[in-house]
């Protein structure tokens, strides 16, 4: 199977654009804090990283809340959490598909 064909089969996107039902592999969490425009971005990356958002490890949303779909459910190995869009917006996935 060349590189082609894989990269055709997944997506790289945020954690927080997954719908429910969705799976994907972590592939890193971002904590330049860019996405939260100060220095809480760390200390929320390192609290995923300690939960098991680890890169290698399966996710899936299991629900979202009404309205507007936040936060969300997810299962990362046999635990499952509830994350803001915000939280999730900084885990990078591959979704398969």
């Amino acid at each position: 199977m060349s590189n082609a064909d894989v990269t055709s089969k997944e997506q790289i996107c945020a954690l927080s654009s997954l719908r429910k039902g969705d799976k994907g592999v972590v592939l890193a969490v971002d904590d330049s804090g860019d996405l939260f425009g100060d220095a809480r971005a760390s200390t929320i990356a390192r609290r995923l990283l300690e939960l098991g958002f680890v890169p290698g490890a399966g996710v899936e949303i299991v629900a979202t809340m009404w309205p507007g779909d936040d936060p969300l459910a997810v299962r990362v190995g046999g635990s499952t959490f509830a994350l803001r869009h915000h939280e999730a917006r900084i885990v990078r996935v591959s979704r398969h598909g």
